[in-house]
């Protein structure tokens, strides 16, 4: 005789504890318990303090927010809604007897400042769309920055096009009380903050991509708090690359001196001269890796001559690419991105065409590279697509982030996408514009796991983006039982907005672990509207 399983939370805590588990289960079924405690209340246009909030920190303990001037980082620990009532006469008083007395429905009942640090000077600013965490010791990275020049002199070195920033600091904070334990400088240099796409945090290493000098710097992450310079991959990739030229440089002074002659009469273009006959380090291995490529994977002679006339056909075009953005893949291995200089300063880079390379650090040596049509890359994407997403191996709960490698429904989405499409050409390009990842992007919260619960992912998604706001509520499906609607995120007044031409945009930030969440609409000349969404 076989039971209809009761899916309530006291039959499934009954069921935990005559039952166990089938091995490596235990995780998926503890998340199991999230289809009963959802964040289903919510407490419209609450009264909150005028900052810029960013995000939960991953663990989370901290709530990040920002000074409307981008001065200061105000940091909130995160606390559970707790009140009571002094007599039958005051809880009577409310609008009714499922109601919250008023002095709860306020910001601080759920949230208390720990501290407000200035972290930029009078003509910096805070980064709002960058932070990283750092969670192994509670560390936060932010940035400043003074205002970007387009039109820098050209400078050695320097990459024309790319705009200047006279200095960008890092900051490394530490959360629990606010200490600036070091800074990082940059000058007049360009790294793109916008959600943490230049810079890149895999355990203690961290990757920063310079734009303007074309160079990933890696440092690394002390548990004392320091940011220490490991490697400079750029101009040079091995640590006596520039001892090595500089002891052969008196071999090449009297080449110098000709050039200098030659210049002078016209013969050849001062910034010829600049550079003499040398690529960048990184450049140079990159062109050393496609022509031996073709040379030992083509054994017919004939196959090999065509593939060299095709790369020296194409060799500026290789020499004119620039790095636009670095991911880690482990302590070892890098995802790079090249493509022009107008890709590399845009934020729309669909119709810029664009490669991946493998980099090896240690070796200093390619191992793949892809255009962004590759059918092979995208095969790599769509079967191992969770080692893209280069994550910490001691956070075991963003293992659980939704992909199209580790969830069936986010698998079945991709191919019907694939198979929608006009264009598999086109369709490839399309998916590998998300490549290099953005670190620390998507939400850990157990409330985008697809796996339990389906929603309009064009209203709301785990990746850390603004969104289109819209006037009907954001449901939130059972994945197990497609007919039931376990919540509802709705966000800006509880009535709907007055103006409905207006545009207005959305962002959501969910708490990792408790069922909690806040809404924010922004709409243009207007007030914010926030609205925490919880359980009761």
């Amino acid at each position: 005789m076989f039971f209809k399983p009761n899916n309530n939370i006291v039959s499934r805590i009954f069921d935990r504890q005559i039952r166990t588990p089938a091995p490596g289960t235990a995780v998926n079924n503890a998340r199991r318990f999230y289809e009963n405690i959802v964040p289903s209340y919510t407490l419209y246009n609450v009264d909150f303090p005028d900052h810029s909030f960013r995000k939960f920190t991953d663990d989370g303990h901290f709530l990040i927010s920002f000074s409307r001037n981008h001065q200061d980082l105000i940091v909130y620990r995160p606390k559970w809604l707790s009140f009571s009532y002094k007599d039958e006469e005051e809880k009577d008083g409310c609008d009714d007897s499922h109601d919250l007395p008023s002095k709860a429905r306020r910001f601080g009942s759920f949230f208390t400042q720990l501290y407000c640090v200035s972290l930029a000077s009078s003509n910096e600013f805070i980064c709002k769309d960058f932070f990283l965490y750092v969670e192994s010791n509670q560390f936060g990275l932010f940035a400043t920055q003074t205002a970007q020049v387009y039109d820098a002199p050209n400078v050695e070195g320097a990459i024309h096009g790319v705009p200047s920033v006279e200095k960008i600091t890092f900051h490394l904070v530490r959360l629990e009380d606010g200490v600036v334990l070091d800074e990082k400088i940059f000058s007049n240099d360009f790294v793109n903050l916008a959600h943490s796409m230049g810079v890149f945090l895999y355990d203690d290493l961290l990757a920063i991509m310079s734009l303007r000098y074309q160079t990933i710097h890696i440092l690394q992450i002390r548990d004392s708090g320091n940011l220490v310079d490991v490697r400079a991959i750029g101009e040079f990739c091995r640590e006596d690359d520039e001892l090595f030229l500089n002891s052969h440089a008196q071999a090449s002074i009297a080449d110098k001196r000709y050039m200098v002659n030659q210049a002078e009469n016209g013969s050849i273009l001062p910034q010829q001269m600049r550079r003499g006959s040398f690529l960048s380090g990184i450049k140079q291995r990159l062109l050393s890796f496609i022509f031996r490529g073709i040379w030992n994977d083509e054994t017919d002679y004939s196959l090999r001559v065509q593939g060299l006339k095709k790369f020296y056909f194409h060799f500026q075009d290789y020499v004119d690419l620039i790095m636009w953005k670095v991911q880690f893949l482990d302590r070892h291995h890098l995802l790079i991105k090249f493509g022009s200089v107008d890709g590399g300063v845009s934020r729309n880079t669909d119709h810029h065409p664009a490669f991946f390379a493998v980099y090896h650090m240690e070796t200093t040596e390619f191992i793949a590279f892809y255009q962004n049509s590759a059918d092979e890359l995208y095969n790599l994407f769509e079967r191992f697509g969770d080692h893209f997403h280069a994550t910490s191996r001691n956070l075991l709960y963003m293992n659980f982030i939704s992909s199209h490698s580790n969830n069936i429904y986010a698998l079945e989405q991709l191919r019907s996408s694939k198979t929608k499409a006009s264009s598999f050409t086109l369709f490839v390009k399309k998916m590998m514009t998300s490549l290099p990842f953005s670190c620390q992007s998507q939400s850990p919260s157990p409330y985008f796991d697809q796996s339990l619960f389906r929603f309009d992912e064009k209203l709301i998604s785990a990746t850390d983006r603004h969104r289109q706001s819209t006037e009907h509520p954001i449901k939130f499906i059972s994945r197990r039982h497609p007919n039931t609607l376990k919540f509802k995120i709705k966000p800006g007044p509880e009535a709907g907005g007055a103006d409905g031409q207006t545009k207005k945009i959305s962002s959501f930030l969910f708490h990792p672990i408790l069922p909690l969440a806040l809404s924010i609409q922004h709409t243009l000349l207007q007030p914010s509207v926030v609205n925490i969404h919880f359980h009761r």
